[in-house]
């Protein structure tokens, strides 16, 4: 079996969407002009272009940490994937605000965006832009010429990423231009589904993925490749927010997507392993990463970001292990209150911070994240102190175990629930439970912003339990004001952009822009 590298190489992929946003020129690149037929000559070649699909998710381009970026018109730090994605899912949340006056960043934390949002189209397109890598793959694999011993697993892997996309587009669009490996590249605009229609899509797909594909087993394959242990957590994912996103709950379903996992996976014993250097370690507990190294996988995204944006004041970078810290992201008062001092996930940096956010442009007003650090094990610094060699965690076991705990707390039969929920605890240092009575759905949602912090899915952990837009629930500057307020409820879903509603006659735009 060949071993994933991450490959920046000079295959192109033919993207089929392409679109500005107004003055902003936000653009998916279609490099059209070297075409995937004449490039594919050998098995090798064909494994770098599968190789891109995965590497799709860690940088923006091809050369280096801002070269040759995917989507023009903005900075390619800003459109990698997995920054995109929180400042969608973070920073529009009561876990973090960030300090710079970036183009519209700032309108993320107030609810304030439009459809003409730059963040907003960003994430957008790299998403699309990422389904259109993995269309291509399975297209070009599926007719290959070349003899390809692995091609139907490959195949396999790559409808796997492009489930991971579509989940993302599902959660943050709702409705979204379609296209997989059957459409005509670039010859008419692609169809518009909507929110269920893609969800039916998408379930059909995982469950044939799950079912009949020639993806690995749960827990087999390479570290860092897609196995049917990522197909599980997504369709899992998707029935969590069925009632979100199809107005039917389906927490049994969940559940039982969930039981894949059993025997599979088990918790890291030391919380803060996880977000350190040399993480990769942790196969134990993480279901799919997205890799990161400081001398050959370089962006300014994914854990990158995560680590410099989160260092400034008087943090010490050599304890960070970086160079320098960019001063951005910090918590509200309202999110880091929830951690007891005695909890072993209080990850924060308290010394000359203060826990009032007066100023969001000031970086010492609220308390800074501590959380991830290019720091081995050992204390060893990793391999580059410009990029971090620490993996991002897309799906870990911790998440499942609280996935299962709330669905039992929603109506599904569950076995181990409790068990699951102590079991997060003990390892957190803090009390656990003696019966599943004694844990309240609004406990849960504090538990799982205490053990998923900065990974991406508080944004919609809150919309599932009612308290994205809600007037019941504030943290400072919801809303665009200092003591927060509630905001429409269309708020829960992002806008198409403007200028593609305006070049794809097929799209409808979600209610309320």
């Amino acid at each position: 079996m060949k071993t994933l590298k991450y490959i920046l190489g000079a295959l192109v992929l033919a993207v089929g969407m392409s679109s500005c946003v107004g003055d902003l020129d936000v653009t998916p690149i279609d490099p059209a002009l070297n075409t995937a037929d004449k490039a594919l000559q050998t098995e090798d070649d064909y494994f770098a272009l599968l190789a891109q699909c995965y590497t799709g998710f860690a940088v923006s381009g091809s050369y280096g940490p801002n070269g040759a970026n995917n989507i023009s018109g903005v900075d390619g730090g800003f459109s990698q994937y997995y920054r995109g994605r929180y400042h969608l899912n973070g920073l529009t949340t009561d876990e973090a605000v960030c300090g710079w006056n970036d183009q519209t960043l700032q309108d993320l934390h107030a609810l304030g965006w439009t459809t003409s949002d730059v963040f907003v189209a960003a994430f957008y397109y790299r998403i699309a832009y990422q389904i259109s890598a993995c269309n291509e793959f399975i297209r070009q694999a599926q007719k290959a010429a070349v003899e390809l011993p692995e091609k139907d697993l490959w195949i396999a892997e790559a409808r796997t990423l492009r489930a991971l996309c579509w989940l993302d587009a599902i959660d943050n669009y709702g409705g979204f231009p379609f296209a997989d490996e059957t459409a005509s590249v670039g010859s008419t605009a692609p169809e518009y589904r909507t929110r269920a229609e893609l969800f039916t899509y998408l379930e059909t797909e995982l469950k044939d993925i799950i079912e009949n594909s020639a993806l690995y087993g749960v827990k087999e394959g390479d570290y860092g490749r897609a196995n049917k242990g990522l197909a599980a957590m997504i369709l899992a994912k998707l029935y969590l927010n069925a009632e979100v996103y199809i107005g039917t709950p389906m927490y049994q379903q969940c559940a039982d997507a969930l039981a894949l996992l059993d025997g599979k996976y088990s918790l890291e014993s030391d919380y803060q392993n996880l977000f350190l250097a040399d993480n990769n370690k942790c196969t134990n507990e993480f279901i799919f990463t997205i890799e990161q190294d400081g001398q050959n996988t370089q962006s300014y995204g994914v854990t990158n970001y995560l680590i410099f944006a989160s260092t400034g004041g008087s943090i010490d970078t050599k304890q960070v292990g970086i160079s320098s810290g960019w001063g951005g992201i910090r918590t509200t008062p309202e999110f880091y209150k929830k951690f007891s001092s005695s909890d072993k996930r209080n990850l924060f940096w308290t010394d000359g911070q203060q826990e009032s956010i007066d100023d969001i442009s000031d970086f010492t007003n609220g308390i800074a994240f501590f959380k991830f650090k290019n720091i081995n094990r050992d204390g060893s610094q990793g391999k580059h102190d410009g990029f971090v060699d620490v993996d991002f965690p897309v799906f870990r076991y911790a998440d499942a175990l609280l996935m299962k705990v709330e669905c039992a707390k929603r109506g599904a039969t569950v076995d181990g629930a409790l068990e699951a929920w102590n079991a997060v605890r003990t390892r957190a240092g803090i009390s656990t439970a003696k019966s599943l009575d004694d844990v309240t759905l609004n406990e849960i949602i504090d538990e799982r912003g205490r053990e998923l912090f900065l990974e991406g899915w508080r944004r919609s952990d809150l919309v599932r339990f009612g308290k994205f837009t809600s007037a019941d629930y504030l943290w400072q500057w919801k809303g665009g004001v200092k003591d927060g307020r509630g905001a429409s409820a269309h708020l829960a879903l992002f806008p198409i952009p403007s200028a593609d509603m305006n070049s794809n006659p097929n799209l409808k735009q979600n209610s309320g822009y």
